[in-house]
């Protein structure tokens, strides 16, 4: 294939026509069709967070002494997010482009400290349960950091023991998650954390999921297991402000229980002719638009807004979770601690799952297809909430006319 030639400019016109034709097979996800990957709680928060990003997408964070209006934001962003974990005045932490770099920062922050503190290690490990996110993969490689996957219980949650069992002096990190993304379902983060503080060791829990959402489940009287700073051994979370936060996309947050751990994450150099380089995370140069959406989004929102589309996420999830539970050839795989769920069929031999999202998908939906074992999953979000019934019906129509054909399998990311 040639290489494209860049050719004569264009008017702006025609280049919006342009980007306008391209996106027409674009998943439709601003109309409530869609259960991965792009979130939203209605036009009026898209409208706000798209443009306050506009407005800072060109200031740097890389040197927030040239742009001190992205400090104060993200300042104030990052203490909000430590109230919502039960932080104190000692919690430090960044904004980050979102989960993938908040994991990969905890598995360098847990390296870090282990030199730091002096520990003379051959060869360092993590334990995590299989049903982490693999994100902590791609820090364990980066970081040269062995990755012990323990398998989850009949409940899909950490088996505490086993990960117990699993760690040894080598381990410098180990994780829990709330919830996991596979199946949707709270870590036991307490007993998790217990191993770290008994081991002197770093305990991440990955809250991208359900930073937000499990903060005002409870505030709204649901049972939440504990899962934040109040356990004791917890070091550091993540929550993603770009998910339930409804903020734009590169927008996470990663705490730490004080800037001692804190500085574990970040890097610092003047070994070059340019004199001091310090920077808070993987990226260099970041703009201003995700820490500005962010700010704003959580002030137009504020606690009667969480509340509301956390609520309404949560109702939505509970219908499908209990449609799904009823039927007679599907099967959930558990019930769901927030908004996160997944179904398999009771016979995978006379109903294929990916069958049945190959049918939903061209009807129009988008859904996640996972295994093992072979699922449909689904991020239902507040947006969601006026298309359940339509949604339902199309599940039910799906599997009512499907004969014996088989579904093509998914993956969660692509390398193109």
């Amino acid at each position: 294939m040639p290489i494209a030639q860049l050719g004569p400019g264009q008017s702006a016109q025609a280049i919006l026509d342009h980007l306008e034709s391209i996106r027409t097979n674009d998943v439709r996800w601003r109309d409530g069709r869609c259960f991965t990957l792009a979130y939203s709680a209605g036009a009026d928060v898209l409208a706000l967070a798209e443009e306050t990003y506009r407005s800072f997408s060109g200031e740097n964070a890389l040197n927030t002494s040239a742009f001190p209006s992205l400090r104060v934001m993200q300042q104030e962003v990052v203490d909000i997010v430590s109230g919502w974990t039960h932080g104190d005045d000692t919690t430090a932490g960044f904004m980050t482009s979102g989960g993938t770099e908040s994991l990969v920062l905890s598995v360098r922050a847990a390296r870090k400290r282990a030199e730091r503190e002096g520990r003379n290690l051959k060869r360092m490990n993590m334990v995590l349960p299989s049903s982490a996110h693999a994100a902590f993969e791609k820090g364990a490689d980066y970081f040269d950091v062995e990755s012990r996957r323990v398998p989850v219980g009949a409940d899909w949650k950490a088996n505490v023991s086993a990960m117990r069992d699993a760690c040894d002096d080598e381990t410098i990190l180990i994780v829990g998650s709330a919830p996991q993304y596979p199946q949707g379902v709270v870590d036991p983060i307490a007993e998790i954390a217990e191993i770290a503080a008994q081991r002197n060791i770093n305990c991440h829990v990955d809250a991208c999921m359900g930073g937000v959402t499990l903060t005002y489940l409870e505030r709204l009287g649901e049972p939440v297991s504990p899962w934040d700073f109040r356990c004791e051994g917890v070091t550091s979370i993540s929550v993603d402000l770009h998910k339930y936060g409804y903020t734009s996309k590169g927008s996470g947050v990663l705490l730490h229980r004080n800037k001692s751990l804190r500085s574990d994450q970040t890097f610092m150099t003047d070994n070059w002719l340019g004199g001091f380089y310090g920077s808070s995370g993987i990226l260099g140069t970041k703009s201003g638009g995700p820490i500005a959406s962010s700010w704003s989004v959580l002030h137009y929102l504020g606690d009667d807004g969480y509340e509301r589309v956390t609520k309404s996420a949560r109702e939505s999830a509970v219908r499908i979770s209990k449609h799904i539970a009823a039927h007679p050839d599907l099967e959930l795989r558990a019930v769901p601690d927030s908004t996160l769920l997944s179904f398999g069929t009771k016979d995978p031999n006379r109903h294929d799952v990916f069958a049945i999202a190959d049918r939903l998908i061209a009807g129009g939906w988008f859904l996640d297809k996972q295994t093992p074992p072979a699922s449909i999953h689904l991020t239902v979000m507040a947006v969601h909430a006026p298309h359940v019934d339509e949604f339902l019906t199309d599940l039910d129509a799906a599997i009512k006319e499907m004969g014996s054909e088989k579904g093509t399998s998914g993956s969660y990311a692509t390398t193109e």
